[in-house]
């Protein structure tokens, strides 16, 4: 390499070393900020941040109005307007939520994150039970991280994410999401954490948002799900097949601006017992119970539908494509 090119290199590094810490400080002061803030101004400022996103930003309008008119082709236009009005009023709590996150006491997120029927799970981990958690972009997800204050039991909590591209923001969010004992770990390190810890005698509980679109690759099954054929992800059935131990749903409700209420409902005690995609049809069957339940609440803005078994088909072929969604 020349001396041209290497300090192009350097150079490049710097600057992508001063965005990230740049990113950081942005984050950690806007989390700050909102976790500071009276509580009724922050209502005030989550409904602005809402109606900005709504009315003025119109973020991914087409995208939140073409999947709840998919979903809910019996629904008139009055109906689905009025849900993508209340979407957008929650997404901004979620939001300002979240970052308020980042200031919260342990009783307050204890007060406005509670949870039901946990002491289920906490005996499964008391015995020495791994377990595996599915929940949906629903609610406030980022206040489930809270569940090791509520568990007695020796045990490591993991949460399964994807890693921002702006490492800077990224560590920040880690730093958020880790307060209250639960381990980030990054999707592609997910076995090996689970591993060690088995391998160390302890167990564990990890949580899965399974509800996300995957990559063709990583298609093996698809479900009936708010009135699409759906691709789904299969890799949390496939470790819980592996941990032989009980798999959990977290049912989520909201009991007021900020107020959320996480009930554990037991899929199964022992994965491997079903039959191959028997837990992802269950997790889903739920998911669209809750989810429709009260609409509001769920990710609506995010392209969910964009991959299709029509284009699962093309990438490989019908053949290959059958053989994919036999195999678990």
């Amino acid at each position: 390499m020349s001396c041209n090119a290497n300090s192009k290199e350097k150079n490049k590094g710097r600057r992508k070393g001063l965005g990230e810490r740049c990113g950081y400080a942005a984050a950690k002061a806007m989390l700050w900020m909102a976790g500071v803030l009276p509580l009724r101004v922050t209502h005030l400022l989550s409904a602005t941040v809402g109606w900005m996103l709504g009315d003025v930003v119109r973020y991914r309008q087409r995208v939140v109005m073409g999947n709840l008119r998919s979903s809910f082709p019996e629904m008139d236009d009055k109906r689905i307007k009025d849900i993508a009005r209340k979407y957008y009023r929650f997404l901004g709590d979620y939001f300002v939520g979240t970052a308020r996150m980042s200031r919260m006491s342990r009783d307050e997120i204890k007060s406005r994150m509670r949870f039901e029927n946990i002491e289920e799970l906490d005996a499964d981990l008391g015995a020495g039970k791994s377990v595996t958690l599915y929940l949906g972009h629903y609610c406030n997800w980022e206040w489930v991280s809270s569940i090791p204050l509520h568990l007695t039991s020796e045990c490591r909590s993991g949460q399964i994410y994807h890693p921002l591209e702006n490492k800077g923001v990224d560590d920040a969010f880690l730093e958020l999401r880790s307060r209250w004992g639960a381990e980030c770990v990054a999707m592609a390190d997910t076995l090996r954490w689970i591993a060690r810890h088995r391998k160390a005698g302890v167990p564990t509980v990890v949580g899965y948002i399974a509800d996300q679109v995957p990559l063709y690759d990583a298609v093996h099954s698809f479900v009936d799900f708010l009135n699409h054929d759906t691709p789904v992800f299969t890799g949390p059935e496939r470790l819980a097949r592996m941990l032989r131990g009980p798999v959990y749903y977290l049912d989520m409700s909201c009991k007021g601006r900020g107020r959320y209420v996480g009930r554990f409902i037991k899929l199964t005690d022992d994965a491997s017992s079903l039959e191959p995609f028997e837990l992802t049809r269950r997790y889903f069957a739920l998911l669209q119970d809750t989810i429709r339940r009260a609409p509001q609440y769920w990710l609506w803005s995010h392209n969910r539908w964009k991959r299709t078994r029509q284009g699962f088909i093309a990438e490989y072929g019908e053949e290959d494509a059958a053989r994919r969604l036999s195999h678990l």
